[in-house]
């Protein structure tokens, strides 16, 4: 439970067991509930709209934010899951396929954590070892092969730093990445929906546009990393988390990325639907539009995008 969502939660509970009351034909309680649900709709609005950075970090983290299978299930059809590197093995960190978003064909790309321990186990809480890399690599050259747009979900505190991805060659290949795809003639779509963590994310977010949603973020280092290092204070991740601009709101003011994505008040952990319905039209406007672009002219642009990040003017 996140301190500021208490609240929140109360409302929840109150309304689920006046639902259970009305539901067992003790009475009926429909006029309390609408009232109860008009409180927290406010309440919600009220909370997630002064959200500080810290906060953001901690809803991007919450631990029933949808993952990517459940943005599958919501979003696409005709997901087929393609496995495997062609080096050395699969990794369940990084997923891809071919996948259908309202008739339109892709590949489609992107982190997968778990929900529970288990899950978070075997899916190595997202973060990505060398072969999921080249996994990812691997299908966008398969997209590009066949003319299909690349869809990417950022979804990662950042690439796995263990001893035997990096004797793997984990830079090797997240550099790999990054150079590959600023030449891959086909469109890129991005969008960060959860953490979008450093070089981990930055292996499948070179793109013609990047999208966040409202309540996720995108840095080069966690808050808490960057407050160790800077501060030698893991306490001081919320100064951090402020001062590395890591909100949507932040990022677009800096031109890091190019539109961000309503999430319904409470955030996407308590709307799944309603947010998956907020992302569909702004992912089809952006495919729509990109699919139209001669590919050398879309690694032109995708250059010359990058190559202004940071400029002064």
């Amino acid at each position: 439970m996140l301190d500021f969502e208490k609240d929140l939660i109360e409302l929840d509970k109150r309304i689920a067991e006046l639902k259970q009351l009305s539901e067992s034909g003790d009475a009926d309680f429909g006029p309390e509930i609408e009232n109860l649900a008009a409180k927290q709709r406010q309440l919600a609005k009220s909370v997630y709209s002064t959200l500080t950075p810290w906060q953001t970090v901690q809803v991007a983290r919450h631990p029933e934010r949808p993952v990517l299978r459940e943005w599958i299930a919501l979003l696409f059809s005709d997901f087929i899951e393609l496995h495997g590197d062609r080096y050395f093995g699969d990794d369940a960190a990084i997923i891809g396929g071919f996948a259908t978003l309202d008739k339109r064909r892709l590949m489609l790309i992107g982190h997968q954590k778990g929900k529970n321990v288990e899950e978070n186990m075997e899916r190595n809480f997202g973060m990505g070892r060398p072969e999921g890399y080249r996994k990812a690599l691997r299908l966008m050259k398969l997209a590009e092969k066949f003319s299909l747009p690349v869809v990417c979900f950022i979804d990662t505190p950042g690439a796995y730093p263990g001893v035997d991805a990096e004797e793997r060659g984990q830079a090797e290949a997240i550099a790999k990445n990054i150079l590959e795809m600023t030449d891959l003639k086909t469109p890129i779509l991005v969008l960060v929906t959860g953490e979008g963590g450093s070089g981990g994310a930055l292996g499948i977010g070179v793109g013609d546009v990047i999208l966040m949603l409202r309540n996720a973020i995108y840095s080069v280092i966690s808050p808490e990393g960057c407050a160790s290092i800077l501060w030698r204070d893991g306490a001081k991740a919320a100064d951090a988390a402020a001062a590395l601009k890591v909100t949507a709101t932040s990022l677009l003011e800096l031109k890091i990325i190019d539109e961000i994505i309503a999430e319904p008040p409470g955030g996407a952990h308590r709307h799944y639907e309603a947010t998956a319905e907020a992302m569909r039209p702004v992912l089809l406007k952006h495919l729509k539009r990109l699919t139209r672009i001669p590919a050398s002219k879309l690694v032109t642009r995708r250059f010359e995008k990058y190559a202004k990040i940071g400029r002064s003017r």
